[in-house]
């Protein structure tokens, strides 16, 4: 009888764990040609949107989106503008008073949005991208190159990085806006590549990356389509915190006169209220009204972190479901 004949005897001949292999690299065949980033990304959401409190969130980021973005139409008058009366307190006219130069502080509140809100969602988003790519190439590779970039996110994470953003910020002074990001940056992306890593290192010794290497999958191809898509709640939960880090950083910036203070955000809001001594005059509104909106900022990603716990837990996503 033939070999193709007698399956059964085919079969014994066969090493052990390479039909079982073999069937793994069916499936992730299969996985990859069904997997697509926007269904990803709409599972990913409408898990988040499924709990009570990320919802809360949500609708509290985009509500300072919004007001970012249709800040000219929304602000009463030009944050600019100095022909007010000068720390005149809140009244029809102005709900929030005006500066000790005579520009009105609602106007400001709202424009700072613009600057604040980009910074953090831009250096946040960038921060994730550079923790992403070193996190993951650091876990994968196990060579001299992994040690040399292992050495180098552990000095980022040694130095203080308040400190290190005090000394870039001044050395780059008056660089606007894009100083700032880039200092934050910098300063922001070692903890999520660390996070990532270790992650990365767990992933790698599963079946389905194994059954990839024997497909002659490529090395980037098999961190970037095989492991990545595991890792969904950890990027975003990287990325959120990311992003208030950078709303804060950049408050604490342009509150020590490391920015530029022509620009209208939070942070310059309270630079200028520091120096017009507005505890002293009564007018804490100046100093409590972005402080507040940069807390109320943090309790969004806060609160959004909260549905992002049931990307990774299946359990929880059954509960939801069974209540």
């Amino acid at each position: 009888m033939t070999q193709t004949e007698n399956p059964t005897e085919n079969s014994a001949e066969e090493p052990a764990g390479v039909g079982t292999t073999t069937a793994a690299a069916a499936v992730v065949e299969r996985q990859n040609k069904s997997w697509n980033p926007f269904r990803v990304l709409g599972r990913a959401f409408g898990t988040i949107w499924s709990e009570p409190k990320a919802r809360f969130g949500v609708v509290l980021l985009l509500l300072f989106i919004l007001m970012a973005i249709f800040a000219p139409l929304i602000a009463p008058y030009d944050p600019h503008d100095t022909s007010f009366p000068h720390s005149q307190d809140g009244s029809a006219a102005h709900l929030l008073g005006t500066t000790g130069v005579g520009q009105d502080v609602l106007s400001q509140l709202i424009w700072g949005a613009r600057v604040s809100v980009s910074v953090a969602l831009i250096a946040g988003l960038l921060s994730t991208i550079v923790a992403i790519l070193v996190g993951l190439s650091w876990g994968y590779v196990r060579a001299f190159w992994g040690e040399s970039v292992g050495f180098v996110v552990n000095l980022f994470l040694v130095i203080p990085s308040l400190p290190l953003m005090i000394v870039i910020a001044a050395y780059l002074h008056n660089g606007g806006i894009a100083v700032i990001v880039f200092v934050v940056v910098v300063t922001g992306w070692a903890w999520g590549a660390r996070v990532l890593r270790s992650q990365t290192q767990t992933l790698r010794s599963r079946d389905f990356v194994t059954a990839a290497k024997f497909s002659g999958e490529s090395p980037s191809r098999i961190v970037f389509r095989e492991i990545l898509p595991n890792m969904t709640s950890l990027i975003v939960a990287s990325f959120f915190g990311a992003a208030t880090a950078a709303i804060l950083a950049e408050a604490g910036l342009e509150f020590l006169g490391l920015g530029d203070p022509n620009t209208v955000s939070w942070g310059t809001m309270l630079f200028w209220a520091q120096n017009s001594n507005v505890l002293l005059t009564g007018q804490w509104v100046q100093l409590f009204a972005p402080g507040f909106m940069i807390a109320l900022f943090a309790v969004s990603m806060t609160f959004i972190n909260f549905g992002v716990d049931g990307l990774s837990n299946p359990r929880l996503r059954e509960r939801k479901a069974a209540r």
